[in-house]
């Protein structure tokens, strides 16, 4: 049998593919198989240091000195003698009354001083004449101690005299009204022409102290005890008097230069906020605060010795708000640890228990991980 050229090519030509085709097909579990890559994580290596612990409170400014100008004499004004809103001296004058009713007050009491002096005189020549005439007998005993007694009436009456005299010359004195302290003063309540009455209710003036300035902040009870207990137990070490240091931050945000000291607390509790309140005193010298500015201060309570602080990204919460915190140990296996947070400093944790030194704590890639997982740990840069 003839069998043609072309058809024994092209079944060679079909051979030969079938052959490549069935090369192709080699199943891919004969090929060596490639390593699994380990989840890749951020770890927060825990490190024991003593750490200042400060607590943020509400607050209010204060002036230091406060005086409210009042008349202590009833008059008219004549004309006022400060510039409202400026700073005053103690004892500068602030207001003139007018005062021709008390100088002619003073100028009777002298005519009656001097009267009465002159009376004294009399019952002193008369007393000591009739001190002589006794010894000879001229007089009666009951002559001599009538003049001896009209001599110590007399002396009562220059006594009152000079007491008139010195509260006459202290109500015109008081015509004058002076500056009872130096700072700032306000805003005059009366003009010239009006009229002002002794131990009245509205002020003329007020004048404030700015410079120290007083702040006023509010605690709970709650942690005021919290405190005590920690520095009881010797948890928080009291830094002597660095622990009286506070610092502020202004209602827009800026740090206060300036650091001020804590001066006392109150010895009772609010009993609608159930809060103490503290007092710090601040220097002022440029006057940037003003009476009545809301702020907040960090007060500065203790040191935690054997403090541990993590980053807040590292904590966990489950349903029920209890916290805790990935641990990756010292087979690069990751653990679940319960922990005890005491207080939020700033972006970080300060962890009371669950946590010891030398931790790694997993900071970045908590949503790739499980417990009981193998990871590849990265330690990141600690803050300073």
């Amino acid at each position: 049998m003839h069998i043609h050229p072309l058809r024994t090519l092209g079944l060679s030509t079909l051979v030969a593919g079938s052959l490549a085709l069935s090369g192709c097909g080699e199943p891919e579990s004969a090929k060596a198989a490639a390593p699994a890559q380990l989840p890749k994580v951020v770890v927060h290596q825990v490190v024991e240091k003593p750490v200042a612990l400060y607590s943020e409170l509400p607050g209010r400014t204060a002036p230091y000195l406060i005086a409210e100008v009042r008349p202590q004499v009833n008059g008219i004004v004549e004309k006022r003698l400060f510039t409202e809103g400026s700073n005053v001296k103690a004892g500068a004058s602030l207001y003139q009354i007018d005062a021709s009713t008390y100088q002619a007050e003073v100028a009777s009491a002298k005519a009656s001083l001097e009267r009465a002096q002159a009376n004294l005189r009399s019952a002193e020549i008369r007393n000591t004449r009739f001190q002589d005439l006794a010894k000879l007998n001229a007089v009666s005993q009951q002559e001599r101690d009538d003049t001896y007694a009209a001599l110590q009436l007399a002396q009562a009456d220059v006594a009152s005299a000079k007491a008139a005299l010195q509260k006459a010359q202290i109500n015109l004195n008081y015509t004058r009204v002076n500056a009872p302290i130096s700072g700032r003063i306000g805003r005059s309540s009366v003009t010239a022409g009006a009229l002002v009455q002794q131990g009245q209710p509205q002020a003329l003036a007020t004048i404030q102290q700015l410079n120290p300035m007083y702040v006023d902040l509010t605690q709970s009870a709650s942690e005021l005890l919290a405190l005590k207990a920690d520095l009881a137990s010797g948890a928080i070490q009291n830094t002597g008097k660095n622990a009286a240091k506070v610092r502020l931050k202004l209602e827009n945000g800026q740090d206060y230069p300036h650091e001020g000291t804590l001066q006392f607390s109150e010895v009772s509790v609010d009993q609608e906020t159930g809060s103490v309140t503290l007092r710090a005193v601040f220097p002022n010298p440029d006057l940037t605060l003003l009476p009545g500015m809301y702020v907040r201060a960090a007060l500065e309570e203790g040191v935690r010795e054997s403090g541990i602080l993590v980053p807040q990204k590292g904590i966990v919460r489950d349903a029920t708000g209890a916290p805790s915190a990935l641990v990756v140990n010292a087979e690069n296996k990751v653990e679940r640890r319960s922990v005890k947070t005491a207080r939020a400093m700033g972006n970080q944790w300060l962890v009371a228990e669950g946590l010891a030194a030398g931790d790694r704590v997993i900071i970045e890639g908590l949503q790739k991980v499980r417990p009981g997982q193998e990871v590849e740990a990265t330690t990141a840069k600690q803050e300073q």
